[in-house]
């Protein structure tokens, strides 16, 4: 029942009108023409006035539930992640799950070892726990073995121990022949994976392998490998082939073939599964923090260490919901082949890992893709190489893509920042560097963007307690300490990105990306 309005002396519905208010107001309209002999309707303790306002109350709950229903009915109003999981559905689009982060390491041995070390599939390092962050996992994903030669190593003079640089590392961890269950021989068969957070990304090589996730049946004797796809429906009835099917909270299952289209596995068979599970911003730790050997027996029996001389970069949680509504249409439209300068770098965010991209034509048959991972940094080898088999179905045949890095350009800020009486000093200088690194925040800026000093003084005027502002220094990296860009803009080019100082190499005193001199206040 909605609100009933009196228009020229008729009764009009007014069907906007749906809340507790105007449903009781509605129905307490109707009493004198329904029922005439009913007179304390209003009083509190009428019997039937509880009545109305229970009627009312449940009224309006069932309208929030079918607002919800019809929000949720369209990809650009709905809420919940379930919803936004089946609306994309129909375009062939699947929400990203997390990406791990890639990281570099040092492997450093005693200057007498002469053994030939092996670095194995799921040998294992990590950080350092601490008490309110736990360490960080990261493994080695490669299939292939890396055998390090350590009496051709060379010795650093420094520390008198020999050394190994590019030991390539994901985060994460990897769960080895979980099984899930036996086939019962039906059609349709379902079987979730025991872990959620599951590493999953797009690795076809064109014969179906995907390198996250590796699927097995054994049957006695006979072990059948099947392979990944996207659907079923192009899957013969003898093909083995499975698809993963992912949920609002990144609870993976795997679904078989129905006999028609993709094949049923035989009655009694063990299906087995190898994938890893992980990602999430968490794993971009910084320089030197990996330094405790997990699972690596070879090397602690050695007294190796491990390091890595730079931060590790790509991580990035799963996609967020409002990520996929804007950004969905643009790989729908590239038909998730790679043509255009436009495909290529909609295709490239497209996979988790990747913050920023740049496409670039050189002639006729070759693709530059500048990359910025998530979160800054350089692209890693595993980085690329998870990006070079992602677009190697998309790709034309002719076509060659190699991936560059962005070049950073570090922004320098001097600011002399008056603080009102009764406000601390601290606290300031506190909101001073957390507004100059918003604007300088590596998801806020761009290729080619250019920075405006007016940017800044609206940034910093607007905070409470500040009385004035004089900012004496505006410079790229390359520029003199103290120099300011007399057109109060610093014009990037095409291929930079701006960037906060680092505070070791570059002073503690730019935090934020701005040195703060402060006068008053307390």
């Amino acid at each position: 029942m909605a609100e009933i309005i009196n228009s020229n002396g008729n009764q009009v519905t007014d069907h906007m009108a749906r809340d507790y208010d105007s449903f009781l107001r509605a129905m307490r309209d109707l009493i004198p023409t329904k029922l005439p002999e009913w007179k304390e309707f209003e009083s509190e303790a009428d019997f039937g006035n509880v009545l109305l306002q229970l009627f009312a109350h449940m009224g309006d709950i069932l309208s929030y539930y079918q607002d919800r229903v019809a929000n949720e009915s369209f990809l650009g109003t709905a809420q919940t992640r379930r919803s936004i999981i089946h609306h994309l559905r129909l375009i062939g689009y699947k929400l990203s799950t997390a990406a791990p982060a890639s990281a570099t390491l040092i492997l450093t041995v005693p200057a007498t070892c002469n053994e030939i070390i092996t670095i194995s599939k799921g040998d294992a390092f990590a950080t350092k726990s601490q008490k309110d962050k736990p360490s960080v996992r990261f493994e080695y994903t490669l299939e292939v073995p890396r055998s390090i030669d350590c009496s051709i190593l060379s010795i650093d003079p420094t520390t008198n121990k020999k050394f190994y640089v590019g030991i390539p590392m994901e985060e994460g961890r990897l769960i080895e022949n979980e099984i899930l269950g036996t086939s019962n021989g039906t059609p349709n068969q379902k079987f979730p994976l025991a872990h959620s957070d599951i590493i999953f990304r797009s690795l076809d090589l064109g014969q179906g392998i995907n390198k996250d996730i590796i699927l097995l049946t054994q049957l006695g004797e006979t072990i059948e490998v099947w392979r990944l796809q996207e659907s079923l429906a192009f899957s013969r009835e003898s093909q083995r082939d499975f698809v993963i099917e992912l949920d609002e909270d990144d609870r993976a299952t795997v679904t078989f073939g129905d006999g028609s289209f993709g094949a049923i596995p035989p009655s009694g068979a063990v299906i087995k599964a190898t994938y890893r599970v992980g990602g999430g911003e968490h794993g971009n730790v910084a320089a030197n923090s990996i330094q405790t050997i997990v699972d690596a027996p070879q090397l602690a029996l050695l007294s190796a260490q491990i390091t890595n001389p730079e931060p590790a970069t790509g991580g990035a949680d799963r996609e967020s919901i409002g990520h996929a509504v804007l950004h969905s249409p643009k790989v729908f439209r590239s038909l998730r082949r790679a043509v255009t300068a436009e495909d290529y770098e909609a295709l490239a965010l497209n996979f988790k890992g990747v913050g920023k991209v740049r496409a670039e034509a050189i002639n006729w048959n070759t693709v530059n893709l500048f990359v910025a991972p998530e979160g800054g940094g350089r692209v890693s080898d595993v980085l690329e190489a998870n990006l070079l088999a992602y677009f190697e179905d998309k790709r034309p045949v002719s076509t060659i893509i190699e991936i560059e890095d962005v070049d950073y350009v570090k922004i320098f800020v001097t600011a002399e920042v008056g603080v009102q009486s009764f406000y601390s000093q601290e606290e300031i200088k506190k909101r001073v560097e957390e507004a100059a690194g918003k604007l300088l925040a590596f998801d806020n800026v761009d290729f080619g963007q250019t920075l405006y000093l007016s940017k800044f003084f609206e940034a910093i005027e607007a905070i409470e307690g500040v009385e004035f502002v004089n900012i004496m220094e505006f410079r790229r990296e390359e520029q003199q300490t103290g120099y300011f860009e007399p057109s109060g803009k610093i014009e990037l080019e095409i291929n930079e990105v701006p960037r906060i100082p680092d505070a070791p190499d570059d002073g503690p005193a730019y935090a934020g990306g701005i040195k703060v001199l402060l006068e008053g206040g307390t």
